[in-house]
């Protein structure tokens, strides 16, 4: 795939990347948002806010300039929040090679347009941009792949050739790579876990146990599942890594920012406390507007999103999501036309 990875974004993942890719013997450019950021990691070697005691090889060039980060890189790694990748990718627009594939790991949706983050870029750089872009998700928190932990994740792309180059970029023996052609059911997958960990962290705060997790774990895919087959997903990409291994993780892991989040508002903390609290870009709250957004829109029902809005934006407490929840008219588990398999006819 070429010499320059440029890596837009300094935060964990991000950082994490750059790292192993430098080890892979791969000339990186890692860039901050913030010069003082940038300088900071320089002199430091080390990202003590999102990667504490993680060394930054000095293989990593460390830039808050865009043209700089981006001269002569044949591909480009996004590692923006959600929300910050329509600006990143319009400012980054006039020193971007056409040829260079774009890999973006950020999981979320455009909360104004409700769009998925591949159609944000090809918003900015064309329809053409599609055939170059990439997304890498799945279960991997950057505090463990960085410390080389056995971790596999998914590289989707509509091109099938381009998915097996950003396997074979990333692939090292602690990071096991698949391909996935679905592009549309890998992004959404990534985009809604984070509301689901939102619900298991409140749960948790709530004092519930083991049987609620895997209560909304289980009816929490079914959701997704309904939502992203109606947008044109493979049913089968949400029982893989991106849908049903990120969606584990995410609703059990301690470095699970949502998780975190929740945790915090199911002990009676208000969001704006929760967001300072956690201190890190908590990616399902923004979610949630767009999730609800599309479910009303292609008619599905996703009564765990909807009740996580209430929460969040209305001011419910979660106590009286969980009444509902429990309360809803009863109904079988499996659907006329289930979530995982496709309709007939």
């Amino acid at each position: 795939m070429g010499e320059k990875v440029a890596v837009l974004g300094a935060g964990s993942w991000g950082t994490t990347l750059a790292i192993l890719l430098a080890e892979k013997g791969k000339k990186v450019s890692l860039w901050a948002r913030r010069k003082e950021l940038a300088e900071e990691l320089n002199w430091r070697r080390e990202n003590p806010t999102y990667l504490p005691g993680v060394i930054i090889p000095y293989e990593v060039a460390l830039t808050a300039s865009l043209e700089q980060a981006l001269h002569g890189a044949t591909t480009v790694v996004l590692s923006v929040p959600s929300h910050a990748v329509r600006e990143v990718v319009r400012a980054a627009r006039p020193w971007l090679d056409p040829q260079a594939p774009v890999v973006n790991t950020a999981k979320g949706l455009e909360v104004e347009t409700c769009l998925r983050l591949s159609q944000v870029v090809a918003a900015e750089l064309g329809e053409v941009s599609l055939k170059r872009f990439a997304v890498v998700s799945g279960p991997s928190h950057a505090e463990e792949v960085s410390r080389r932990l056995p971790t596999t994740v998914v590289a989707a792309s509509l091109d099938v050739a381009l998915a097996r180059a950003v396997q074979d970029l990333f692939a090292t023996p602690y990071l096991r790579v698949y391909t996935n052609p679905d592009l549309t059911g890998v992004e959404l997958a990534g985009a809604l876990k984070n509301i689901i960990a939102l619900a298991s962290g409140m749960a948790d705060g709530l004092g519930f146990g083991d049987n609620t997790r895997a209560a909304l774990i289980t009816r929490g895919l079914a959701e997704i599942a309904r939502l992203g087959v109606r947008m044109g997903a493979n049913p089968l990409t949400f029982a893989g890594l991106a849908g049903l291994g990120d969606l584990v993780v995410t609703c059990t892991s301690p470095h699970s920012r949502n998780r975190q989040a929740g945790l915090l508002l199911g002990r009676g903390h208000p969001l704006d406390q929760v967001l300072v609290q956690v201190g890190m870009v908590v990616e399902g709250v923004r979610t949630t507007k767009a999730a609800c957004h599309l479910a009303a829109r292609y008619g599905v029902e996703m009564p765990i999103t909807r009740e996580v809005y209430r929460v969040l934006f209305e001011g419910r407490p979660p106590q009286e999501g969980v009444a509902r929840l429990m309360c809803r008219t009863m109904t079988r588990e499996v659907e006329e036309t289930p979530p995982f398999f496709p309709p007939s006819g």
